[in-house]
């Protein structure tokens, strides 16, 4: 009895395998190993220099060569200014809800632009009394991740935070290892620092919790000799990255939206330094502060360390005396 025929179709595919399974595979991989992109989250209280430290270190960056991307995450929406003269940078969020409403979709250039070949966006925020800040931070990174953002093989990415890593949405990169590591700015004061230990908090949190974010250090800045910030640094385990003084000419030229990290700037080599530190300082798990301790960085006189609580009374309340008034309370004899 004769074998039945195969179909033409399924000898060519056989065929067609065959050869595909002859195909040597490629050799491991021995060379020189390219390093991934950098993701950083930089945290710190408003108004402390954030902006112009990540303006000034990106620029720097770009000029040695390297692929930069800053993202401003903060509902202000001010980081890019000092980068781009002063000029507002359309956001993420307020784009989106446009090409929203007119049926279109979010392109790279309408969210993203560059100077000098550093490349910059603003995520925004909701409107005053509209929305959750942390919110739409989580929206933003959102329509990044639509956009490819982890096919853009950028060097580095840097993130402008609040300090506030109470919200869910600021403390997004620290929560789902969004990030490799955490530099914070600070300066010589109590606020600053307080934000800056409730970021190590954040960290050695999510560390129990399985996480693998560490913080890579501190930027001091506007930074007056008094030496609490360096304190609260070897207090919780981080190194200083950079010291930036406090000085009128940058005080001045951040004023008129000057970039002052140029290598040929007075200024450059203070960020030449940075922008190494930052590329090499790995991620270290801080040891955050008590709040008594981290008063104790500063004199009494500075934070009211000798005030005594004084407990209040009943009649500081209603301005007479406690009188004890009968249970109106209904006991039952056991039966």
């Amino acid at each position: 009895m004769n074998a039945p025929s195969v179909p033409k179709e399924i000898t060519i595919q056989f065929a067609a395998l065959k050869k595909e399974a002859a195909i040597e595979p490629d050799q491991v991989h021995t060379g020189e190993i390219k390093k991934e992109t950098q993701i950083i989250a930089i945290y710190g209280k408003g108004g402390i220099g954030k902006s112009f430290t990540l303006a000034n270190l990106s620029y720097m960056m770009a000029q040695q060569g390297k692929k930069v991307l800053l993202i401003g995450c903060d509902p202000k929406s001010d980081t890019t200014s000092l980068l781009f003269g002063g000029k507002a940078c359309p956001t993420i969020i307020e784009t989106s809800s446009k090409k929203k409403l007119a049926g279109e979709e979010v392109k790279i250039g309408d969210v993203c632009f560059k100077r000098d070949g550093v490349y910059a966006m603003e995520l925004g925020g909701p409107e005053v009394g509209r929305g959750c800040g942390g919110r739409g931070i989580i929206h933003g990174f959102e329509t990044l991740e639509k956009l490819g953002f982890h096919d853009w093989g950028f060097d580095y990415v840097l993130l402008d935070f609040l300090g506030d890593v109470v919200c869910g949405g600021f403390g997004l990169p620290i929560a789902r290892d969004m990030c490799q590591k955490v530099i914070v700015v600070a300066s010589n004061d109590l606020q600053s620092l307080y934000v800056a230990n409730n970021v190590c908090s954040a960290v050695e949190y999510f560390r129990k919790l399985g996480g693998n974010v560490g913080v890579a250090g501190m930027v001091i800045n506007r930074d007056d000799g008094t030496g609490e910030a360096t304190a609260f640094a070897e207090q919780v385990g981080i190194p200083v990255l950079s010291v930036i003084p406090a000085n009128d000419d940058i005080r001045r030229k951040s004023a008129s939206y000057e970039i002052i990290g140029r290598p040929d700037s007075q200024w450059g080599p203070l960020f030449e330094e940075l922008a190494s530190n930052v590329a090499g300082a790995p991620p270290v798990r801080p040891k955050p502060m008590a709040p008594d301790d981290l008063l104790g960085l500063f004199s009494a006189s500075q934070v009211g360390r000798d005030v005594v609580l004084e407990p209040a009374t009943i009649f500081d309340m209603v301005g007479k005396n406690e009188v004890i008034k009968p249970t109106l309370e209904v006991i039952y004899d056991k039966a």
